[in-house]
C-alpha cells in the first residue's frame, strides 16, 4: 500500500516538474525539489502510525533547510477525506488527492484539529463581500445562525468557523473570504534547542554555526551559518543517501570517521581531531567546497 503511494506520489511530482529523491529506514520517505521550494514528505497508510519522534525531526530538518515537512496518508483511523488539512504532531497531514490539488495551487481552507472541522475567515475580505452585496452585520448573523458579535469577530479576523457555518458562508460568498492553508508555507528557520549537544555540534557552534543532532536521518549533525549547510555524518562508512540528498539541497556533506576513512572520492572525510582543529569557519567551508563536481 505505502508503495503504491510512494509511486503516486513520486510521480505527479516529477510531472510538475520536481527533482525527487527516495529514502529509506529515515524520518521522511521523500525530498522533492523545484527551484527554491523544499518538500519532507513522509507516506504513510495510516496517519496515526507517525511517531512523534520521526515529527520532531522533520521539522528540525526542515527548520534547518527551509523546507516544509508534510504527512500524506489514507487515513488517519477513518478516511482522510479531500480538501481537508489535518495535523499529526503540528505538521500538516493530508491525502493524496488533497496533496495533488496543493501542488497544482489549489490549496484548500477546511483543517480539522481535536476541536473538528475549522476555517479561517480574511476579515477584509469578508467586509468587501458584505458591502458588495449590501448585507448587514445582522443579515449575516441571522443567515449563519451566530450573534452580531460573532460576525464582527469574523470581519476583525478573531475567530475560526465551524465546517457548518462555513459551507453557509461559502453559500453566499464563495470561497475567496476564506483564508487558505498553505501546506507548502517554509517556516522560518530556528535554532534547535537541545539539552546536550555532542562535540561536534558544540564545534559548530564555536565556529559560528546553528548546529543540531538528528536521528532517523542519514546524518548525525546538521549546521547552518547564513545560507551554508552542512550535513555531517559521523561513521566509518558513508550512507549511500547522503551524497544525492545534500546536492538535491544544496548542502555540503561531511565524513567524521573514527578509525577507517571512507572510500569514495568526492566524499570530505576528517577524523574528529583533524575537525575539532578548525578555528574558523571559512577553512572548513574552502575544505569542503574542494571536493564538489
Amino acid at each position: 500500500m505505502k508503495q503504491t503511494l510512494l509511486e503516486k506520489v513520486s510521480i505527479y511530482l516529477l510531472k510538475k516538474g520536481y527533482t525527487i529523491k527516495s529514502l529509506t529506514r529515515t524520518a521522511f520517505d521523500i525530498i522533492a525539489r523545484k527551484e527554491g521550494q523544499i518538500l519532507l514528505i513522509k507516506l504513510l497508510e495510516d496517519a496515526n502510525a507517525v511517531s512523534e519522534e520521526y515529527t520532531k525531526e522533520m521539522m528540525k530538518v526542515s527548520d534547518y533547510i527551509g523546507g516544509s515537512p508534510l504527512v500524506i496518508a489514507e487515513k488517519a483511523g477513518a478516511k482522510l477525506q479531500d480538501n481537508i488539512v489535518y495535523s499529526r504532531f503540528g505538521i500538516h497531514c493530508l491525502n493524496y488527492n488533497t496533496f495533488c490539488a496543493c501542488v497544482d495551487n489549489k490549496m484548500p481552507f477546511i483543517k480539522r484539529d481535536h476541536a473538528g472541522l475549522k476555517a479561517q475567515i480574511i476579515g477584509d475580505k469578508l467586509r468587501q463581500k458584505m458591502e458588495e452585496e449590501g448585507l448587514s452585520i445582522g443579515g449575516l448573523a441571522q443567515k449563519l445562525g451566530v450573534s452580531r458579535k460573532m460576525v464582527q469577530r469574523y470581519e476583525k479576523g478573531e475567530a475560526e468557523i465551524t465546517i457548518n457555518k462555513a459551507l453557509r458562508l461559502y453559500d453566499i460568498f464563495g470561497h475567496n473570504v476564506f483564508d487558505k492553508v498553505d501546506v507548502f508555507s517554509a517556516k522560518a528557520h530556528q535554532p534547535a534547542l537541545t539539552a546536550s549537544k555532542s562535540d561536534i555540534a558544540k564545534k559548530y557552534g564555536a565556529l559560528g554555526f546553528e548546529a543540531a543532532e538528528t536521528k532517523k536521518v542519514p546524518f548525525d549533525v546538521i549546521a547552518r551559518k547564513d545560507k551554508e549547510i552542512i550535513l555531517t555524518e559521523i561513521s566509518d562508512k558513508a550512507s549511500p543517501q547522503l551524497n544525492p540528498l545534500s546536492k538535491l539541497i544544496d548542502a555540503d556533506k561531511l565524513v567524521i570517521f573514527k578509525e577507517k576513512k571512507p572510500k569514495e572520492k568526492d566524499m570530505p572525510a576528517l577524523t574528529k581531531k583533524e575537525f575539532l582543529e578548525f578555528k574558523k569557519a571559512e577553512e572548513l567551508i574552502k575544505f569542503l567546497k574542494e571536493f564538489e563536481e
